[in-house]
């Protein structure tokens, strides 16, 4: 103990070191006055809404920030003080470069500009007349100021009504009345009044009116017809807004041209006319009968703007263009007495480069301690039938190996695949794209072989073939569905140590003789995480892998062992769902805190007793429950015994179901580099019991079983590349119950968020 109190005190010594040899003070001028920032207190009447937001709003307008601080210290400025002394270069200077602040002093604050931009702030969300005073608060050379509002009773809307006429867009506009977002008794409100224009702007365009602009709109309040606090809202034309704009627009013609450069006279290209589209290209880069299907936009109909931005999604999706450019051209001059005016559509679409070849060589440390380099080749053509078709295949070399002595030392593991992806940007053999109004749904077929040789244990052959379709419905779902998902795995050459393996647990040995797995997959997402506008975005993933159910209705044979098979091959049969479950809270300026929740069920039947081993769920990790390594969890309350070695372990250590939470609090630290504090939960367990893994089985107090741990870590974040170091402990151990064990630290290195 006493030299653990020596540590902490040697660590305290050196951060007051710091903190002093860090200190401002000393630079600061003798006429000047550091700023270290602002408070501001607004008094509001009662029954308010939204007075955190309000607040929020208003303390935005704050300015200058004061420089930063890390622990108490000023170490930008810090930084840029020491560098104006010539004595310190270079290294001050580059520190200076890197990481300086110029300083932020009281004289670079307008308290005055400021306390009328709080009251003009207050004024746009209804408060009007009010006070705002200041007082500064010193202390040494630093000070900071205070800002505090006395507010009045907001104004609240009384009646909401459009000064109309009887012309066609006064009519139009009527119409969308029913949806304002204007309430009687809403608190006078500058921002949604800048919404409701918005919402009218885009209802005129979406109905055709392709020149008009929200500018043109004019909100007037009166708040002299009632004694209390209350107006009355009118929404008109402004007089000078062009006769153009009040006209709506239809389509005359829509013309496509698939292979569209800067350098090519479209004049001397082919048109081939496909129901009402022309199709115009110098030979055949991309069949035209196949490109309707992609355009939202009609002839005679009303220009919408959605069905042009959309159609254009819809092209870039299917992943053979570099560019979608839509241009609308008017067609002829319209008058007032004319119902509607003529635009011609014009789509160029610029192709990418066809095929590419890219090569890489990885080289991957694991937590298991396997090490190793591999190489990786990928080709890809993006117009493979001149409909938009992608082929992609790669191969990967790889080997691996036991970098720990003792036992384990000379394992090894080498990899060889190839795997092919043909992507049609249209369902095969259907054709129903059209039917598919927000995203083009996609065809894709793989086909894939790998050989797998661990040494000292077994070789793996496995070939795959899938089928499926995946499309957005929306903005934020997604949809994966696989009805054909072979997999053929074949265990050969097997050790005599790995056979052992097998004879002591027949729930693995089961788990490895399912060779032959068909059956269906089906994902379903919903995501807001790409929704910059959501401030708490929720993320939900589902799974569905059925195999074995309809490949049984073909099975007519049954082997020696009693079990179904088709073409002399036993099949597995099973069902597997997992869901998983975040949540991100913002916390303003940088600062997050995300949780997550995984949970899984696996169940065997008919001819399996067992999950194929590929198909079980396994806990620990860098994107798991980062205080154990993987594989390093369960099932249930088992521990191998101590004189068991990791390669035993590793096949042990699987389940039918599957249970985490996660808790990680992030924040930013300096530019491109944030922190990361972290609770992780969790644990797998199996349906039945098994004499070979015992406290494997799922009970009723499986929450006294979880493995809990926590701990800390960094990251490099650029523009959503993320390089991640965290490092945790375990502080409660399936078997041992609450053990905080810091000599049990885990150093997880892993390429983006853990979730």
């Amino acid at each position: 103990m006493r030299n653990v109190n020596d540590i902490w005190h040697a660590i305290t010594l050196v951060f007051l070191l710091v903190l002093t040899s860090c200190s401002v003070s000393k630079y600061i001028p003798e006429n000047e006055v550091l700023y270290t920032g602002a408070s501001l207190r607004l008094n509001f009447p009662e029954k308010v809404q939204n007075k955190s937001s309000i607040k929020e709003e208003v303390a935005n307008i704050l300015y200058p920030k004061p420089n930063s601080e890390l622990l108490g210290m000023k170490l930008g400025l810090y930084y840029h003080y020491r560098a104006e002394d010539k004595k310190f270069a270079p290294l001050t200077n580059w520190l200076d470069k890197k990481f300086g602040e110029e300083p932020v002093y009281l004289s670079d604050v307008d308290i005055s500009k400021t306390e009328e931009l709080i009251g003009n702030r207050l004024e746009n969300n209804g408060f009007f007349k009010n006070t705002v005073t200041s007082e500064l608060k010193a202390k040494g050379k630093y000070t900071s100021v205070r800002y505090k509002a006395d507010m009045e009773t907001p104004y609240k809307l009384k009646t909401y009504q459009l000064d109309t006429d009887s012309t066609k867009i006064h009519q139009d506009i009527e119409a969308s009345m029913e949806n304002t977002l204007l309430k009687p008794e809403n608190r006078f409100d500058l921002g949604q009044l800048k919404a409701e224009r918005a919402r009218i702007d885009e209802y005129l365009k979406s109905i055709g009116y392709y020149n008009f602009n929200g500018d043109f709109l004019l909100f007037e309040a009166d708040t002299n017809q009632h004694n209390t606090k209350h107006f009355d809202l009118y929404v008109r034309l402004k007089r000078e807004t062009p006769q153009k704009a009040l006209l709506p627009y239809r389509i005359n013609s829509i013309q496509i041209f698939p292979r569209y450069s800067l350098k090519q006279d479209t004049l001397k290209q082919d048109t081939v006319t496909v129901g009402e589209i022309d199709v115009i290209q110098r030979g055949v880069y991309f069949k035209p009968h196949l490109l309707p299907y992609y355009v939202l936009l009609e002839e005679d109909t009303r220009y919408n703007p959605r069905a042009s931005r959309v159609t254009s999604q819809r092209f870039s999706s299917i992943g053979a263009y570099k560019y979608v450019n839509i241009r609308h051209e008017e067609v002829k001059t319209v008058k007032a007495k004319d119902s509607v005016g003529l635009i011609n559509t014009h789509i160029y679409l610029s192709p990418t480069t066809k095929r590419s070849l890219r090569a890489e060589v990885q080289a991957t440390t694991k937590s298991n301690n396997f090490a190793g380099p591999s190489l990786l080749g990928t080709y890809q053509n993006r117009n493979l039938f001149q409909g938009g078709e992608i082929l992609q295949v790669s191969g990967k070399v790889g080997y691996e190996t036991q970098i720990t002595g003792g036992k384990n030392s000379g394992l090894s593991s080498t990899q060889f695949g190839i795997n092919s992806d043909l992507i049609f940007p249209r369902l095969i053999p259907v054709k129903l794209v059209d039917r598919f109004r927000y995203d083009v749904p996609k065809t894709k077929v793989s086909l894939g072989v790998e050989y797998l040789n661990r040494s000292k244990l077994y070789t793996l052959r496995t070939f795959s073939l899938t089928q499926g379709y995946t499309w957005n419905a929306s903005k934020y779902i997604f949809h994966e569905i696989d009805p054909i998902s072979i997999n053929l795995v074949k265990l050969s050459n097997t050790t005599d140590e790995f056979d052992q393996i097998l004879t002591d647990n027949p729930f693995l040995a089961g788990s490895f003789e399912q060779e032959f797995i068909a059956g269906m997959n089906y994902s379903f997402t919903y995501s807001e995480m790409n929704n910059a506008a959501i401030k708490n975005p929720l993320y939900l993933n589902t799974n569905l892998d059925m195999a074995g159910n309809a490949i049984n209705a073909l099975s007519n044979k049954t082997n020696d062992a009693g079990n179904q098979t088709i073409l002399n091959q036993e099949f597995a049969q099973y069902v597997k769902v997992d869901a998983d479950m975040r949540w991100q809270f913002d916390l303003g300026k940088g600062h997050k805190l995300v949780s997550r929740l995984f949970m899984g069920y696996g169940i065997a039947y008919g001819n399996s007793d067992a999950l194929p081993f590929a198909k079980q769920f396994y806990s620990g990790g860098p994107y798991s429950v980062r205080a154990f390594q993987i594989r390093g969890l369960g099932p249930g309350t088992y521990t191998p015994q101590e004189d068991d070695d990791n390669t035993s372990s590793f096949f042990d250590r699987t389940g039918d179901i599957r249970l985490e939470g996660n808790v990680e609090y992030r924040f930013p630290i300096y530019s491109v580099v944030k922190g990361g504090l972290f609770v992780d939960a969790g644990n797998i367990w199996l349906r039945d019991t098994n004499d070979a893994l015992p406290g494997g089985k799922f009970t009723a107090d499986f929450y006294k079983q979880l493995g809990i741990g926590t701990g800390a870590g960094l990251r490099i974040d650029i523009q959503s590349f993320v390089i991640r170091g965290d490092l945790a402990f375990p502080i409660h151990k399936p078997a041992a119950g609450f053990d905080p064990d810091l000599s049990g630290l885990t150093f997880n290195f892993a390429i983006g968020y853990p979730f």
